[in-house]
């Protein structure tokens, strides 16, 4: 076979533009390529067993292959190598008819993007040629280095390691007759969670088993060998076992070797035709019978074992990443296309299959290409406490969670550390914890809505990737574990941020223990997590929201319920406090983004002085009251405002609101946040750090401003202990506001 520059130009289709060689000849084309297998009527590879079938699947993989290095080596940039030691993996599960595939591994996206580029999906942004794919790759507006929320007919993102997983089983849980394939590596495979999740997802949901987890072994990692490269394939197998996979299907290319020589980890495309297509003919019968299985309620996986970097520039590590030396001119790239080059007939029936596969190109028949319909949440049933009553608001909130769970029987619930302990058992007592042990004590059996894994990343990856694709869910944590399922939660926000459909927002609910855990110590009072939300407000679609009470905790939720692609952040206590707030009002402070809770007059003797205070949270309004009635006492008035939506009060220029999906551009305007915050002093309180109060120190033109937060925990008997320990009590504030005053007055 060899390979020439230059096409007829009457031959040549137009989506090959852009392709730089062209082979003379393959194999037995003419004879098993004469027609595409796939058609209008035919959306499937109609025997997997065939001589054809498998024929046009190697074509595929060898055409994703081409595509992958053309693209990166026409920018110097990007990860062919990985992904080339799945394309053939990858083109069996499109040709057999499986097109709702998503990744862990977000270094593979340039092999994704060439799939959705065969099956005309990238036409639906501009995307015609492969001179189209080539500019538009790592652009702004184009080919993201990562895959992302943006391309047609990708159904998630992916950038950090070990996310994946949860896309699939959410996509599962969703679509119960859809299989959802998921690619991982054997470098991510090194991150905890991803077994630990397919094992609790398969322990509580063992009816669910239509994700197929296809393990991409190819020895290497980003720079260095994968710590699995040591294991043998009984080991590689077990291992899987273990964690609750019935089948196993492993697919190990040295023992399809021509050469008797061959290294443990092999390049199937080094072979001779014959053992080509026996290596292809097994991956495409795994592929079947595994996927079979799946949809027939036995877990499955695939286990491709192929050496990284199979058909590419390079092989192990080294063919992970291109540099800016790895050009189209450079000898690597250019003999590794030179290599690849397929005939013009084959790109042609490549081409066919893959715009028939599944019924149609992904960017069409994808499960979330089009917005979910969902069961009616209109008329809530919320119960209205009276101003001055003590009620705990993390238990008003379970009450309308279990609402609607019972209005929509696929919302989900997530929470690794119990919502009993966060004072929301009624939530576990309306929708039940699923659990295959029943007990009425606990509210477990084997049919609920509340998902309990003591893992943060299984909580949040179940929870946000049922609000990807297209579904209610909510997850509970306290603040002070969930930073470490925070990575995917932030992942899906910004995905859904760049989204082309209307998608539910993912909601959180973070008990504040800071203030309610002291005989914890610190490990339970960490609320450092808010300052990583604060930060996130400036995306577009970030929405952190502190309810003071009861009421506001509920209309909060309400609200959160009848958004879209935003990422809602409710922070509260579990234990009893006042309300201050009706629910109107509460409306009305979640959407203008903050309300005066109490106002109390100065006296003109002392000056007619004004100390604003500007507070996020509810338990550490406590200490405020006190400090404004003891500022009352020396005749200097005080203003005390929940900053209850911090979003709201940014200017329109500190955020990226207009760049996103389904955009939100209400803000407070400068004349009712001078009457909210003006006076002389402004002092921003806060149980967790200063960084939620920035949009209000960012527009404050008081002379005197200062903040109140958290620093650290500590071991204590009660939540006034830790104000002291903190210099948060209402005797520091009474006595810095004097200063200030005092200050400003100079």
């Amino acid at each position: 076979m060899s390979a020439q520059m230059h096409a007829t130009p009457e031959a040549l289709p137009a989506f090959c533009e852009g392709i730089q060689y062209f082979a003379d000849s393959f194999p037995e084309i003419d004879r098993l390529g004469a027609t595409p297998l796939l058609g209008p009527n035919q959306p499937a590879l109609p025997d997997a067993t065939s001589e054809a079938a498998i024929y046009q699947t190697l074509l595929a993989a060898d055409a994703l292959r081409y595509l992958t290095l053309q693209v990166t080596g026409s920018k110097s940039s990007g990860h062919p190598g990985g992904f080339a030691s799945s394309a053939d993996a990858v083109a069996a599960l499109h040709l057999l008819g499986h097109r709702n595939m998503v990744t862990e591994v977000g270094h593979h996206a340039p092999g994704f993007y060439s799939a959705m580029f065969l099956d005309t999906s990238l036409e639906a942004m501009g995307i015609h040629t492969v001179s189209d794919m080539r500019a538009r790759f790592r652009e702004r507006h184009g080919l993201l280095g990562h895959l992302s929320g943006a391309i047609p007919g990708l159904l998630a993102p992916a950038g950090p390691l070990g996310q994946g997983q949860h896309f699939a089983m959410a996509g599962a849980y969703l679509n119960r007759d859809t299989l959802f394939p998921v690619t991982i590596g054997d470098g991510g495979l090194g991150e905890p969670y991803i077994m630990s999740a397919f094992q609790h997802f398969a322990t509580a949901y063992p009816d669910i088993t239509n994700t197929l987890p296809v393990l991409v072994w190819n020895g290497y990692s980003q720079e260095h060998h994968s710590m699995v490269s040591l294991w043998n394939n009984a080991r590689m197998a077990d291992y899987w076992r273990a964690h609750g996979f019935d089948e196993v299907h492993l697919v190990d290319a040295r023992e399809f070797a021509d050469t008797p020589d061959a290294p443990v980890y092999t390049d199937s495309t080094t072979f001779g035709f014959a053992a080509r297509m026996a290596f292809t003919g097994a991956i495409l019968q795994a592929a079947d019978a595994a996927a079979k299985s799946a949809l027939s309620g036995r877990r499955a996986c695939l286990i491709v074992k192929q050496l990284k970097g199979a058909g590419v520039h390079a092989t192990g590590a080294k063919s992970h990443n291109l540099y800016a030396h790895h050009t189209l001119d450079s000898d690597d790239v250019k003999a590794g296309l030179q290599r690849r080059a397929l005939p013009i007939k084959a790109w042609a029936i490549t081409r066919e299959n893959f715009r028939h596969a599944g019924g149609g190109p992904a960017a069409r028949v994808a499960v979330t290409e089009t917005a979910r319909e969902l069961p009616s949440l209109d008329g809530l049933p919320l119960t209205e406490f009276a101003v001055g009553e003590n009620h705990i608001p993390t238990t008003a909130f379970g009450h309308v969670v279990g609402e609607v769970g019972k209005r929509d029987p696929l919302f989900v619930v997530t929470n690794a550390d119990g919502n009993e302990a966060s004072g929301m058992a009624n939530i576990n007592k309306a929708l039940t914890i699923r659990h295959p042990t029943a007990d009425d004590l606990y509210f477990q059996g084997p049919s609920g809505q509340v998902y309990e894994p003591l893992n943060e990343d299984a909580c949040a990856g179940l929870a946000v990737g049922v609000a990807l694709f297209g579904g209610r869910s909510l997850w509970c944590s306290y603040e002070s574990f969930a930073i470490n399922g925070l990575p995917i939660w932030q992942t899906v926000t910004q995905a859904m941020a760049e989204l082309r459909r209307a998608t539910p927002a993912t909601v959180c609910l973070f008990t504040a223990g800071a203030l309610e855990q002291g005989r914890n110590g610190w490990t339970h009072q960490r609320p450092e997590i808010e300052s990583y939300f604060a930060a996130m407000m400036r995306n577009g679609n970030v929405y952190p929201l502190f309810p003071v009470d009861a009421n506001m905790i509920q209309a909060s939720y309400d609200w959160a319920l009848k958004q879209h692609n935003k990422g809602i952040v409710i922070t509260a206590s579990k234990s009893p406090l006042p309300v201050h707030a009706t629910l109107a009002q509460s409306y009305q402070a979640i959407d203008d983004g903050a309300m005066v809770l109490k106002e109390l007059p100065s006296n003109k003797a002392a000056g007619s002085h004004t100390v604003v205070f500007a507070v996020t949270g509810d338990m550490v309004l406590q200490p405020v009251f006190a400090a404004a009635e003891l500022l009352a006492q020396g005749g200097i008035g005080s203003r005390i405002v929940a900053v209850v939506n911090p979003r709201r009060l940014y200017r329109p220029g500190d955020v990226l609101w207009d760049s996103v999906s389904e955009p939100d551009g209400r803000f407070m305007d400068d004349a009712a946040f001078r009457a909210m915050f003006h006076g002389d002093v402004l002092i921003g309180v806060t149980g967790g750090p200063s960084a939620p109060l920035e949009p209000v120190l960012l527009r404050s033109q008081a002379a005197q401003r200062d903040v109140f937060c958290w620093k650290r925990g500590e071991t204590t008997a009660s939540p006034q202990q830790l104000f002291d320990f903190n210099g948060m009590n209402a005797q520091a504030m009474h006595e810095r506001a004097l200063a200030m005053l005092g200050q400003a007055a100079v």
